[in-house]
């Protein structure tokens, strides 16, 4: 069973009482589908699951038709745990929210018991309905990018492949083929995501320069970038705030986001220079012109990535929690990632007495705001792999307890 936290945690909440709407969102090719039908395959009472995804219609009507199923399955259960429906890649029915929230009021008017599971294909589909339609009626539960340790558990990858291949499990077995797994990312995950879950769903003025932004943060992983500077950098760019806006598209995608500088008044931070970071290795390396074997051997590169396998990991284990993630830099002092949960802070430091600058970095960061914890991956320090093998909740539990300042 893979993915077994997160399993555990759907089950938990299909099985108990008729609550609220469960909907799982997160980007394409992580095991939403899969794991919806291993959920069906733990639960003793009536299930349905239906696709949106298809080549014919599917409208209000045929929307209505897969509730009714459910409606009757409802009917047919022996006992009072009611019945289970599963809607997948729900954003693609047009004004699906306002079908589902009439759905849902009159089921719970005549208190019909059918759980629901919605599944989209990234966290777009909040703006899609979520937020207003169906607000009061659903919890999202967020599904990552697969980590080290799901990677290594079922594919029993090493280290320094799960850093070069990033982690969907469809292109797993291909990476023996690296010119073939390289096109299903792009053309089965990077192009269906940009032309299917972003444009179709979203006004694009410039679909090009969405692309471009795309390429400059896959290119620039682990660089700070402002906004002029991207302008500088691309086409046709616009402005600012339409930079600003194809990257929040691209984040809510699941694909390439841009990490905050850290400031204890957030509203500077919303104005910072973003320093830009993957969701997944593997949508650098699959556009790379570096084979697996040449990356390891170019030192500077393979730092470079290592950096962004471990910036990957953090944004994708704090999706659904209150923990953010932030960097710092004042010129030439910098601390790679900043993590920030409630009253905690704790700084993470990539082996920093290799790159000038990075050595003080965290001393004048620790004068300014006090972190709990310093933590520094190296081989002195706390191993890479442990990092990645330890959940963040671990490293933020430790951070809360406080600790001697450095003399």
């Amino acid at each position: 069973m893979y993915r077994r936290p997160l399993y555990q945690k759907v089950l938990e909440r299909i099985k108990g009482p008729k609550g609220f709407m469960q909907v799982l969102a997160g980007p394409r090719q992580v095991g939403k589908s899969t794991l919806a039908h291993q959920i069906r395959d733990s639960i003793s009472f009536p299930s349905h699951y239906a696709s949106a995804d298809g080549s014919s219609l599917r409208d209000s009507e045929w929307l209505e038709r897969q509730w009714e199923i459910g409606r009757l399955n409802v009917q047919k259960s022996s006992n009072s745990d009611g019945a289970l429906l599963i809607l997948d890649e729900i954003q693609k029915i047009p004004n699906w929210s306002d079908t589902v929230k009439e759905l849902w009021d009159d089921d719970v008017a005549h208190n019909v018991n059918l759980k629901v599971l919605l599944l989209g294909s990234a966290t777009l589909l909040i703006q899609t309905g979520l937020g207003e339609s169906l607000a009061g009626r659903f919890e999202v539960i967020p599904v990552p990018h697969w980590s080290f340790e799901e990677c290594r558990d079922a594919f029993d990858w090493t280290l320094e492949q799960y850093i070069y291949f990033g982690g969907y499990p469809g292109a797993a077995t291909l990476i023996s083929d690296e010119e073939r797994w390289s096109r299903y990312i792009i053309d089965s995950i990077i192009e269906t995501s940009i032309s299917r879950d972003i444009m179709l769903m979203t006004r694009i003025h410039k679909p090009t320069l969405l692309r471009r932004v795309f390429e400059l943060g896959c290119h620039y992983t682990g660089h700070v970038f402002s906004y002029q500077k991207m302008l500088g950098q691309l086409q046709d760019a616009g402005n600012a705030s339409t930079l600003a806006h194809y990257l929040e598209l691209l984040s809510k995608a699941g694909l390439v986001t841009g990490l905050e500088k850290f400031f204890a008044d957030r509203l500077r931070q919303k104005i910072s220079s973003p320093k830009l970071q993957v969701f997944n290795t593997a949508l650098t390396t699959a556009q790379s012109h570096l084979s697996y074997e040449n990356t390891k051997q170019d030192k500077e590169v393979w730092r470079s990535l290592t950096e962004a396998a471990i910036g990957a990991h953090l944004i994708n284990s704090t999706l659904g929690t209150r923990a953010e993630i932030f960097y710092w830099k004042e010129g030439n002092l910098e601390v790679d990632f900043v993590i920030r949960n409630g009253e905690t802070i704790i700084t993470l430091m990539i082996n920093p007495g290799k790159k000038k600058g990075k050595t003080h970095g965290v001393d004048v960061f620790s004068e300014i705001y006090h972190p709990s914890r310093n933590l520094i991956i190296g081989e002195q320090d706390i191993s890479l792999e442990k990092f990645l093998l330890t959940p963040l909740e671990s490293w933020i539990e430790l951070g809360s307890v406080p600790v001697k300042k450095r003399a």
